[in-house]
């Protein structure tokens, strides 16, 4: 598989190849993955967030439930405080995806019940950061993603 060169620095992912397929270790999860274009995406902002902006892996949660409405679906990435408190969430798309309201909408759902204080939506080579007001529900968006300090 051809990876796509990302916005995010280039680290030194642990992958194999085994049964046809390209895998990638999650370090999250401590588990092997297949490493499809989406997961490409993840593993990296994982990594930057770690390395650069100080988020503690051990306050991470990949591919977990969440019930939207009685329906069961997946968020791709949220960071947590030391109070298991929700303060990003990450939705990631493959790098050909186009970013679009659909998407905003979808990580804007899963913060409807996770109550972060700050959304991201990245395909890898774009990237958008916001937050919402609690008091008027109005969608400001950031020029950076905030450091674990920042959003502490």
């Amino acid at each position: 598989m051809e990876l796509p060169i990302l916005t995010y620095p280039r680290y030194n992912f642990r992958q194999k190849n085994e049964g046809g397929k390209t895998w990638i270790f999650d370090e999250i999860r401590k588990k092997w993955v297949i490493l499809t274009p989406e997961e490409w995406v993840r593993q990296h902002i994982v990594f930057y967030l770690v390395d650069q902006k100080g988020y503690l892996p051990g306050l991470m949660g990949v591919e977990k439930m969440v019930v939207i409405n009685g329906l069961k679906q997946r968020y791709d990435l949220v960071c947590f405080n030391q109070l298991a408190q929700p303060l990003l969430i990450v939705e990631c798309k493959a790098p050909e995806v186009t970013i679009k309201r659909e998407t905003l909408e979808q990580v804007n759902r899963y913060n409807e019940i996770l109550q972060a204080t700050t959304m991201m939506i990245t395909n890898g080579k774009e990237t958008y950061v916001l937050t919402k007001n609690s008091t008027n529900q109005r969608i400001t968006f950031l020029h950076d993603i905030p450091s674990f300090e920042e959003i502490t």
